[in-house]
């Protein structure tokens, strides 16, 4: 049976989940919905669908919604919706504060709903693979780089670029942050373009993140160094590397003691992997993989930064 699901806010990333959801076999796209009525009729043409610009009229009409429209408004567009008991996927970062984060939890809760937050390099097919790899990280170093686009001068790359790597790290480190420092620039905007963090998390583990919109080029990569292994992961290319010692080698006395496993990876794209994921939770009634509880983590880590940066 499919699942009635309506996106609201079909920007430069609504429209991909529009598209995505419009050719689901488990999804049917009832509605989208956009303030620019302009907009919405050309994306519901392409997508075959109808459309409103009233997020408020789709009770009662869809079981599930993506909200993809900027994050002031996330809270206010999520919060009727769950009371009216409508499955969100909100997109990140979640809320504006950690007290919006909490209020749309507990209602999710309380209503026994689906509240997923679109951290969407989770289902990154190099993520999930790297995974299995990952067991005793000592050090870490992510670096997310890519040109200056002005429909985002409004958040900085904390935000906007850096949230989703402090995810990852959550995912892979599972433990708390104990100190941190950080420090950035504003170079093009009022907020900060380029910023570089260390985090030192309680197993001992530290992290340095990198996010910047000052480069030319996009670079998203990932290096994660264990006793016993060297992990490169590249977010862009989706390509993962394994380097370890080869098996009987004690000590390396060249490259040819080393070896690389370089796994192949599905070629779907990471969206796909993150609706189809939401879709199978509203049906089944499971977890989601990227719970409100965990986009609260990443957004209070984020604004914990935020609040300690030097300029």
């Amino acid at each position: 049976m499919s699942i009635r699901v309506a996106v609201i806010g079909i920007g430069s990333l609504g429209q991909h989940h529009a598209r995505i959801l419009g050719q689901h076999p488990d999804s049917k796209l009832e509605f989208v919905v956009d303030i620019d009525v302009e907009r919405a009729v050309k994306i519901s043409k392409i997508n075959k669908t109808n459309y409103l610009t009233n997020f408020n009229d789709l009770i009662g009409k869809v079981d599930a919604v993506v909200i993809s429209v900027p994050t002031v408004y996330h809270y206010r567009v999520a919060k009727p919706l769950l009371q009216n008991n409508i499955h969100c996927l909100v997109e990140k970062p979640f809320t504006l504060s950690i007290a919006e984060a909490e209020e749309l939890i507990k209602i999710a809760k309380l209503k026994n709903l689906i509240l997923q937050v679109g951290h969407v390099e989770r289902f990154n097919p190099a993520i999930i693979a790297a995974a299995p790899f990952i067991n005793n990280l000592k050090f870490i170093e992510v670096n997310r780089l890519g040109p200056y686009d002005p429909r985002t001068n409004h958040i900085g790359v904390i935000l906007d670029l850096m949230i989703h790597d402090l995810d990852i790290l959550f995912y892979f480190i599972k433990d708390k942050v104990v100190s941190l420092e950080a420090h950035g620039a504003k170079i093009f905007s009022n907020t900060e373009d380029i910023a570089k963090v260390r985090l030192r998390y309680a197993n001992g583990c530290v992290a340095d993140v990198s996010a910047s919109r000052v480069s030319m080029k996009k670079y998203r990569k990932i290096r994660a160094f264990q006793s016993d292994s060297y992990i490169s992961i590249d977010y862009a290319g989706k390509i993962l590397k394994v380097y370890t010692k080869k098996k009987g080698k004690e000590k390396i006395t060249s490259l040819f003691d080393i070896g690389v496993k370089k796994p192949k990876l599905p070629s779907n794209e990471p969206l796909f992997y993150e609706l189809d994921n939401f879709l199978r939770n509203v049906s089944e009634g499971k977890n989601s993989a990227v719970s409100g509880e965990q986009g609260r983590d990443a957004l209070e880590l984020a604004l914990n930064i935020l609040k300690n940066m030097q300029f």
